[in-house]
C-alpha cells in the first residue's frame, strides 16, 4: 500500500531569516565596507606620498609613484574601492532595513565582484612594479632601486599590504553575498 503525497494545492512559503541572523549578517557587511574602506583610502593615501629623492654620483634623482603607471593605477583602483565601499553602505542599509529579495542580494554581489576585479588587478600591477624595483631584472639590466630609496619602498610595500587587506575584505564580502544570493528562486 503506498500513499501518494500530493502537496499541489499547499503555498510554498519562503522560510525568514531570524533577526539574529539577518542582523549579524549587517553587522558583519557594514564593518568589513568600512574595513575596506580603511585599507584602500590608506594605501591610496600611502602610495601618493611615496616619494624620495636623492643626489646619487652628482646627479638628483627622484622616485614617485607617478612614475610608474602600475602604481598609478593601484592608486586610482584603491580611491575607487573606498568611494563605491562607502556607497554600498546605503544598499547594505537598504537590505537591512526589511527582509529584501535574493535579487537584491545578487546585484550586490555583483558590485562585490566587480571591486575584487579592479582591486586585483590594481594590487597584481602593483606588486609586479614593487618586485622588479627591490630586486631588479638582471635579463633586462634594470637594478633594484631600494638600497638607495629605502623610504620610498616601505610606503610603496606598507601600501600593497593595506591594498591586499581591502582585497580580502572585498573577497570576504564576494562570497558573504554569494551565499545569500544563492536563495534566488528562478
Amino acid at each position: 500500500m503506498s500513499t501518494e503525497n500530493n502537496n499541489s494545492g499547499i503555498l510554498k512559503i519562503r522560510p525568514v531569516p531570524s533577526p539574529v541572523t539577518h542582523l549579524s549578517f549587517i553587522l558583519s557587511q557594514v564593518s568589513l565596507r568600512l574595513a575596506a574602506a580603511a585599507a584602500s583610502i590608506a594605501a591610496a593615501c600611502l602610495m601618493l606620498n611615496s616619494r624620495q629623492s636623492k643626489v646619487l654620483f652628482g646627479t638628483n634623482l627622484d622616485a614617485r609613484y607617478t612614475y610608474s603607471p602600475a602604481f598609478k593605477f593601484f592608486t586610482m583602483m584603491n580611491v575607487v574601492a573606498c568611494a563605491f565601499s562607502v556607497l554600498s553602505l546605503l544598499s547594505v542599509f537598504v537590505l537591512g532595513r526589511k527582509l529584501s529579495n535574493s535579487l537584491n542580494y545578487f546585484f550586490l554581489f555583483l558590485h562585490d565582484l566587480m571591486i575584487v576585479i579592479l582591486l586585483a588587478g590594481g594590487f597584481g600591477a602593483a606588486t609586479t612594479y614593487a618586485q622588479v624595483g627591490k630586486y631588479g631584472n638582471s635579463h633586462a639590466g634594470w637594478m633594484p632601486i631600494c638600497n638607495d630609496f629605502g623610504k620610498f619602498c616601505h610606503h610603496v610595500a606598507s601600501s600593497l599590504i593595506l591594498g591586499f587587506l581591502a582585497l580580502f575584505c572585498y573577497l570576504v564580502l564576494v562570497v558573504m553575498s554569494a551565499n545569500k544570493a544563492r536563495q534566488i528562486k528562478v
